[in-house]
């Protein structure tokens, strides 16, 4: 079953297995450097506990525990398959990259805003911004698909589950009822990964695109 993954897909899977192996083998302060840190003075030579642009990639493939990341594979598994399946693997890693990414960007954003009101320093890890942006693609090009919670185990529309989903993430963000989990980077993923299928279909806010001539996977953005 795992042989027949699409080639990215498969490619993500392992790297984050790999890499989280290399956590437990190394201890987290080796990937210090790696974890996505609030700016304090940008300075490209500085040692770990201080941003640099490569973490905003890279932080994504890092996790904290073990339930961390079986959920973020979980999701990788169950959601990124058909979308790759769907836009080709050039196109469906652009996406997840910039999910990860955006997703890092609105996260740059809250530690920033924590540090200067007094608030400690700490990293960001895990690819949950990437895996919701998928979560939000699917839902967008397979609203109607069946998917089923985890906890509790409920079938729902997958238009309904991302509707859910996002909800639950803007309600734990501003009330902070669960601390140590980056909930803006979550629904800062979502947010990147509907502004890039936008642009892929020319809708606002990007409208006035024409559609390409000859054979491209934009045709099968839904």
């Amino acid at each position: 079953m795992f042989a027949r993954l699409p080639p990215v897909t498969q490619a993500m899977l392992i790297a984050n297995v790999v890499v989280f192996l290399l956590q437990l083998m190394r201890g987290n302060a080796t990937f210090s450097t790696f974890m996505l840190w609030p700016p304090q003075g940008f300075d490209p030579f500085s040692p770990a506990q201080n941003f640099q642009p490569w973490q905003l990639l890279s932080y994504g493939f890092l996790h904290g525990s073990f339930g961390h990341l079986l959920f973020n594979m979980l999701a990788l598994y169950m959601f990124g398959s058909p979308l790759e399946l769907t836009w080709g693997p050039r196109r469906f890693l652009a996406y997840y990259l910039i999910c990860v990414a955006g997703a890092g960007l609105c996260q740059l954003l809250v530690g920033w805003w924590t540090v200067s009101a007094g608030g400690p320093p700490y990293p960001t890890l895990g690819a949950s911004g990437g895996v919701f942006g998928l979560l939000l693609a699917y839902g967008m090009l397979f609203p109607s698909q069946r998917v089923m919670l985890l906890f509790p185990p409920i079938p729902m529309k997958a238009r309904t589950f991302v509707i859910v989903f996002g909800a639950i993430e803007l309600v734990l963000g501003f009330t902070g009822w669960q601390p140590g989990v980056a909930h803006f980077a979550h629904l800062g993923g979502m947010l990147f990964g509907w502004l890039v299928i936008r642009y892929w279909r020319g809708q606002p806010p990007f409208g006035g695109r024409r559609p390409p001539r000859g054979p491209s996977h934009l045709r099968r953005v839904k």
